[in-house]
């Protein structure tokens, strides 16, 4: 009895709850990916503009599938989620998005369309060439992928191309993300380098192509660089960086900022750069799930987060890069201990000389070279079965040794739970 009572309080809590949702936002986002104290903030914003009480959820994820796959196959009632770039891709082409509708902001709240980059409105709108994903997302952050190397030991030249993932020089110091779409992209461009000088093949139709042909060229190539791979990573190259345990690094430009800093505090000297061949950006971006429940104050949390102040204080504590296109952001980065760089294209022409550090935005004859990924569909399969072929094959002699330690590790474990914890226990017992 005791129990059906405590059955029923829980389905009438649930009821109010869901009866109450317009006094409710829940959201959905990266860990470590905000300045928490925003959210109460934004709970008076709120209050301000509408003169309604609301209060805010909020939950984190850890891999964009598995946010997908609540929304997907459970139907989760999330009402702001900040998806990557091909996840936005895949929610549009499966009809899981709500068109955002700005109408319920005024014009002097309005930070979304008063903020938006040039080039990142541009970079959206080819997420997918039938929908304007501008429509139905407004970026958060974004970045690039590249090289992060130790100077002391890999020249700026030697770095500014990928072929150096192939210098024997360099065997067993060299760190690969374990992220098969991030790798598949930069290594697909320097393998047709030739025709993209040429202008037989453009970046964006080289992000699309998928094909058997070009499964293999860079299955292949990619075994020539596991000889000389010391580890793939998912998170733990850049300390191993900053630890010179590595010379090497395939990493994110979020991540790369964060390494160099920690290194200088020891004297290590890590620099980051985007290879001349081309490479990836990646985009994070708030959406509306179709399940939400909270339209309007989801617009209201998206609109807020693009608010100046508040997307200075996001970058501040999570250390990546505001898609934000206000100058006002701008200005809260320069450091004029940098040469001046051109950032016209994403901030406008007052900003084609401006002293930024170039990781968190490369300067224009490095982006030209970089392309957005896109998702695989159906075919996601043979990119994950490449990435396993890689992986899992012909293990290179660093591999083989750290097993062969790990084995022997293993081992003499053993041998000590079955003699040296028997000596143990005899030694007791004659006490």
């Amino acid at each position: 009895m005791k129990r059906f009572a405590l059955l029923v309080l829980a389905a009438l809590i649930a009821i109010s709850c869901n009866s109450d949702r317009e006094h409710v936002l829940k959201v959905y986002n990266w860990s470590c990916y905000i300045d928490e104290t925003v959210i109460p903030e934004f709970e008076e914003w709120y209050r301000q503009q509408t003169g309604e009480d609301i209060k805010v959820i909020y939950q984190t994820f850890d891999i964009n599938e598995t946010m997908l796959s609540k929304i997907e196959k459970g139907h989760e009632d999330f009402d702001v989620v900040c998806p990557s770039d091909y996840i936005i891709e895949r929610m549009l082409n499966n009809d899981m998005l709500l068109p955002l509708d700005f109408s319920v902001l005024s014009d002097e709240i309005n930070y979304i369309d008063n903020n938006r980059s040039p080039y990142i409105t541009e970079v959206f709108s080819k997420i997918n060439p039938n929908i304007d994903a501008n429509k139905y997302s407004v970026a958060y952050m974004w970045g690039t992928t590249g090289l992060l190397y130790n100077a002391k030991y890999v020249t700026d030249d030697e770095a500014f191309s990928w072929n150096i993932l192939t210098n024997p020089k360099f065997a067993g110091k060299i760190f690969i993300k374990d992220a098969p779409r991030d790798v598949y992209s930069p290594i697909l461009m320097y393998l047709n380098r030739e025709r993209l000088a040429s202008g037989e093949v453009t970046m964006d139709e080289l992000m699309l192509d998928s094909s058997d042909e070009s499964i293999a060229a860079v299955e292949e190539y990619m075994k020539q660089v596991k000889e000389l791979v010391a580890g793939w990573e998912a998170d733990f190259g850049k300390e191993q960086m900053t630890k010179e345990r590595g010379y090497i690094s395939m990493n994110w430009s979020g991540d790369a900022v964060w390494a160099i800093e920690e290194a200088a505090e020891i004297g290590v000297d890590l620099r980051y750069q985007i290879p001349s061949e081309g490479s990836n950006i990646w985009l994070d971006g708030w959406v509306i799930p179709k399940y939400a429940q909270n339209r309007k104050a989801a617009t209201y949390f998206i609109d807020f987060m693009c608010r100046p102040d508040i997307a200075i204080r996001n970058m501040d504590v999570t250390g990546y890069v505001s898609a934000n296109g206000n100058m006002e952001v701008l200005e809260s980065q320069i450091d004029e201990s940098y040469e001046p760089i051109d950032l016209s294209y994403f901030f406008g022409e007052e900003a084609s000389a401006v002293c930024v550090n170039p990781v968190l935005y490369p300067d224009r004859s490095s982006i030209v070279n970089c392309a957005l990924m896109h998702d695989w569909g159906e075919e996601s399969g043979k990119l994950l079965a490449m990435w396993s072929r890689i992986k899992g094959n012909n293990a290179n002699s660093t591999t083989v040794i750290v097993v062969s330690i790990a084995l022997a590790a293993l081992l003499a474990f053993a041998l000590y739970r079955k003699f040296g914890s028997k000596k143990r226990r005899a030694g007791k017992r004659t006490k």
